[in-house]
């Protein structure tokens, strides 16, 4: 399949999303099916996006931003499940740091969103991975991590405050200069376990404006190649009118 998605790049190159947002919905009603622990459902989860990451490199894409933990999961999980999922944060980097493939594709990490709200060993592992890939420029990735997309703009408002710029000098350059992430807009938000609706739940909420969405039944440890690959399809055969 590796091979099909290079061939796919070659063939479709220039029609290709530039950024494309994920939100990994799914882990806990995954396990929850298979009567299965919730935290096994993340780890599920976190090893399937491993795998998926450089799928979409391979297909293309250059620009990738993942909705990990928004601030509304934060306050509606227990603790107990928010202690596992640092946990898999910190193996995270740790893998990361340890994957020469990161280093080949030359893979850039940046987090977005208030992550001093983290534990503190948390947020230092996360540093160490900021650090660890900071003068790759080959791939990019955006982690989503206490992240909400209102909050976003809020914090960009108030540093435009702090920073007393006048009001006629406020245009929509200067506001995308103050949010979290320097990504080009996103262009395509697929979102997996959602079966109950067709929602974004505050991602990206700026850089979204002109984005195509693609919602999916399946939850995310069963998202696999051949999905992404279909989700490309789905997204070249769109006209994309641009507010045209």
């Amino acid at each position: 399949m590796a091979s099909t998605l290079e061939e796919f790049k070659r063939r479709e190159k220039h029609k290709l999303p530039r950024h494309v947002g994920l939100i990994i919905d799914g882990n806990r009603r995954w396990a929850k099916k298979r009567n299965l622990d919730t935290d096994f459902g993340h780890l599920v989860g976190y090893e399937n996006l491993k795998k998926r990451l450089f799928d979409f490199f391979d297909a293309g894409i250059h620009y990738l931003s993942l909705y990990i933990l928004s601030l509304e999961n934060v306050k509606k999980r227990n603790s107990e499940e928010l202690d596992y999922l640092y946990k898999i944060m910190i193996k995270a980097v740790d893998t990361v740091v340890e994957e020469s493939i990161v280093k080949k594709e030359k893979v850039q990490f940046n987090i977005v969103g208030r992550i001093s709200m983290l534990p503190a060993e948390t947020k230092k592992k996360i540093d160490e991975l900021i650090e660890f890939t900071k003068d790759h420029d080959q791939n990019f990735i955006n982690l989503c991590i206490m992240y909400d997309g209102h909050e976003e703009i809020v914090d960009a408002v108030k540093e435009i405050v702090k920073d007393r710029i006048p009001p006629e000098k406020i245009n929509k350059n200067v506001i995308k200069k103050y949010l979290y992430s320097d990504f080009p807009p996103v262009d395509y938000i697929i979102r997996t376990g959602m079966d109950d609706g067709a929602r974004i739940s505050g991602f990206l909420l700026w850089d979204s404006s002109y984005a195509e969405f693609k919602f999916r039944n399946e939850l995310w440890p069963d998202y696999n190649k051949e999905m992404i690959i279909e989700d490309l399809k789905d997204y070249i055969r769109r006209n994309r009118r641009m507010g045209k």
